[in-house]
């Protein structure tokens, strides 16, 4: 037979309360079951543990000594139990998602806001990514979730519609365009317009919608980032069409939004992983981006930019 944990329960308890009889009671149990278990630990380990002077327990030099020991396991014993109790509450943990530029800007902080208002104790890390690197980054399944800006699921991930949306125009608070509730390509004719760099998926989009409608614009300026695009709207150097998300972060400050007559999808899709290790907090995490994109489009206004969200709840 092998010492188990019982035995140092008991021992332990004696030790604290001084006598066999609180260490019954600490226990919940009888006097006689602590001195069994005594016995026998001393037994197991082949010397005693305590002397017996007139009826009390008094601790031997090496009863002392392992007392230490002891003391150390039931620590680090509590130490494990209390880290059980806080996992089971999230109060702590790590969450690691990966994004586009854009929605790390309008959508996450929000996002992270509500989450951790309730699991504070959590940590989140953000990975801003440019496509492809965005979707190598899941299929590597190294993080948790990741958001992308299509329908399309990268390889050995899922995916979930989060909102459904259309592309905003971006105006400086002072453009005369700002006068009109909607614009259509004609708008467009002559104005100085910043856009996406080349090769982005809505830069293509704008440029064949302007095409088709055989609208000439002046292309003042060309930048990677929704938020590099609003920034430079702010300063009054141009308008430009981009996401709802980044729009709506930016308006009310030199920057005034408006819908479109013709209407450019903008999707935003929840990713997650097939093959990596499943949290809880994962779906916790998408109920606060769900929360927060509900709340950004009623704040761009579902009538006026033509947005809708669609509830996700991940399994």
């Amino acid at each position: 037979m092998t010492i188990s944990s019982r035995h140092l329960e008991v021992f332990h308890a004696v030790m604290r309360s001084g006598s066999v009889t609180a260490a019954a009671r600490a226990l919940h149990t009888s006097q006689p079951t602590v001195s069994r278990e005594l016995a026998r630990l001393e037994q197991l380990i082949g010397f005693a543990l305590f002397d017996r002077v007139g009826g009390r327990l008094r601790a031997t030099a090496r009863g002392l000594a392992l007392y230490q020991e002891v003391e150390r396991v039931q620590v680090g014993v509590a130490q494990v139990l209390a880290r059980a109790e806080r996992l089971a509450r999230f109060d702590e943990g790590q969450l690691s998602v990966a994004c586009l530029p854009a929605l790390a800007h309008a959508l996450l902080p929000g996002a992270c806001r509500r989450f951790m208002s309730t699991y504070d104790g959590v940590g989140i890390s953000i990975a801003p990514l440019e496509s492809p690197q965005l979707e190598e980054a899941l299929t590597a399944q190294r993080h948790d979730l990741g958001l992308v800006e299509h329908g399309r699921a990268p390889a050995g991930t899922r995916i979930q519609p989060l909102l459904a949306a259309a592309e905003v125009c971006v105006l400086p608070s002072d453009h005369a365009l700002c006068a009109k509730a909607v614009l259509t390509p004609g708008d467009f004719a002559g104005q100085r317009f910043i856009s996406l760099a080349p090769g982005d998926p809505y830069r293509t989009q704008v440029d064949a919608l302007f095409g088709s409608h055989g609208v000439e614009r002046r292309m003042a300026l060309e930048t990677q980032s929704a938020v590099s695009l609003c920034s430079l709207v702010q300063q009054g150097l141009g308008i430009g069409i981009i996401n709802p998300l980044t729009a709506r972060a930016f308006a009310g400050h030199g920057v005034e939004m408006r819908r479109l007559a013709v209407r450019i999808p903008f999707e935003v899709g929840l990713v997650l992983p097939e093959h990596r290790p499943a949290t809880p907090l994962v779906a916790q995490f998408a109920a606060a981006l769900a929360a927060e994109a509900g709340a950004l489009m009623a704040g761009a206004g579902e009538n006026d930019c033509g947005n809708s969200l669609i509830g996700t709840e991940p399994a």
